[in-house]
């Protein structure tokens, strides 16, 4: 999906694209709003221009995923089957110009060609324990901030949130860094160190069969220790260095992988407040658990602007995954429905209890086999009411007639979905600019295997041309 780089932008333009996305937020706030698990009982549908209605009533799956997510299948030529109305054109157009690129500079990883569950850029000792997806991370983030350490001349690395050390592993016995890892739940730090030690004697045998290998510097393992930090407050553990640098003061580099809420905003506050951290890297994530106020807005400039606010409904939104669910519906699978289902036991659940509104409805195993009625009973049990409930058929029947719609509508919304996670992370790098720091957002990986995939690079000395370094995927 097209879309603005934050490189190409001057602190003005930055700010000028705030502007303009918390105008075009404000603009579409009903659809960014709506719950889609409300589609019948809010009447969703019928919220949406008439216009609107007669150009996307009707299409199919894969057809949303072209004409309006802008998405086509390979080799697929995007046809109109008839004049779309301007506001919704307008609409397409401004959600791919406003939004930061999700694409890297890096074409879609060859490193799952020949097998699609083991990175060819990791060796197997590396690799093991680790999901492909995770494989892409490690690697990307881990060869960025290596790159980003040299360049800023840090003594440390600190990695926050570890969980189970999969990052700090690769970062310390793969790159030679000198590591921190810090994570507030004792079972993960346990089953990292497990991990650690399980690695060393992996690498051991490894050179012994390859005596050609030969390890020129001793190997030093992440260094783990168990502390929740508090975005409110600074952390002494995680400026403490684990050894005394050579000259002068510890230079620290934060970084943290898909640091959940305000964890990442607790990196950014340690960065601009503590003299020896010198640079970050991080790829932050749900949104939704960002304090409010707090974790947003940070930046003066975004807080002072009419419209600002992101509630809850947006910012859970911003987590969706655009490039998945276009796959999604390029498939056409039954899967698709589940948000029909859901939508339907709404209603009877407002019917029988009208005060039980969205309840939480644990995953029903196979919805795609189900037939509407079934799913409807087995909601029902989940939710604490009778699954025997007498159900009008034919009212069910006539919501699941209307599935189309409800992708369409979700697919409206997911469309919008990453203008607000750009507000968000555009709010983070002004935040950083008003304090005198330099700070780009570069897309890391690729989207399709990791959504999340923006992370922000900042420094206390000016990048230059360290930034094409950063983005260059290594061979």
């Amino acid at each position: 999906m097209p879309g603005i780089s934050a490189r190409g932008l001057s602190h003005e333009g930055r700010k000028q694209l705030a502007v303009n996305l918390t105008r075009v937020l404000a603009l579409y706030r009903s659809i960014l709003d709506a719950y889609i698990i409300e589609f019948f009982t809010d009447n969703l549908w019928d919220t949406l221009p008439c216009s609107w209605q007669e150009a996307l009533d009707g299409l199919k799956p894969p057809q949303l995923a072209t004409m309006l997510l802008g998405m086509p299948g390979e080799g697929e030529v995007v046809r109109y089957r008839s004049v779309w109305p301007l506001t919704l054109l307008a609409l397409k157009s401004t959600a791919c110009a406003l939004a930061f690129t999700r694409t890297p500079g890096f074409q879609t990883p060859s490193e799952f060609l020949e097998n699609p569950s083991q990175s060819s850029r990791l060796t197997a000792p590396f690799r093991k324990h680790v999901r492909p997806k995770k494989q892409h991370e490690i690697r990307r983030l881990g060869e960025l901030v290596k790159k980003l350490s040299d360049f800023t001349g840090c003594t440390q690395v600190v990695d926050v949130g570890s969980g189970q050390g999969h990052l700090s592993r690769f970062m310390a016995l793969g790159l030679g860094l000198m590591v921190k890892s810090i994570e507030g739940d004792q079972r993960l730090v346990e089953r990292a160190q497990r991990l650690d030690q399980e690695l060393l004697q992996a690498l051991e045998k490894e050179e012994k069969r390859n005596p050609q290998v030969v390890q020129t510097s001793p190997r030093h393992s992440p260094h783990h220790v168990v502390r929740w930090v508090d975005p409110t407050a600074l952390c002494e553990e995680l400026l403490l260095p684990l050894e005394n640098p050579c000259q002068g003061r510890a230079r620290l580099l934060l970084t943290g992988l898909h640091a959940c809420g305000d964890l990442s905003v607790a990196l950014l506050r340690h960065f601009s407040c503590c003299p020896e951290v010198v640079a970050l890297a991080s790829v932050g994530c749900c949104y939704m658990k960002l304090s409010d106020p707090g974790g947003y807005p940070l930046s003066q400039w975004v807080a002072g602007l009419p419209g600002y606010e992101l509630p809850y409904r947006l910012r859970e939104g911003a987590c969706h995954a655009l490039e998945e669910y276009a796959e999604r519906l390029q498939k056409a699978g039954p899967g698709l429905r589940t948000h029909c289902y859901r939508a339907a036991l709404e209603t009877v659940i407002r019917r029988a209890r009208p005060e039980l509104r969205r309840p939480g409805v644990q995953g029903i195993p196979r919805v795609h086999e189900l037939k509407i009625e079934e799913y409807v009973q087995q909601g029902l049990q989940r939710v604490g009411l009778d699954p025997q409930l007498p159900l009008n058929l034919a009212a069910l029947q006539a919501h699941l007639a209307q599935e189309n719609r409800v992708v369409a509508f979700f697919s409206l919304a997911l469309l919008l979905a990453p203008l607000v996670e750009t507000l968000i992370l555009l709010d983070r790098l002004l935040y950083l600019q008003e304090q005198g720091f330099h700070a780009e957002l570069l897309p890391i990986f690729s989207p399709q295997l990791s959504p999340r995939n923006l992370v922000l690079v900042a420094t206390k000395m000016p990048l230059g041309q360290a930034l094409s370094v950063l983005e260059t995927e290594d061979s």
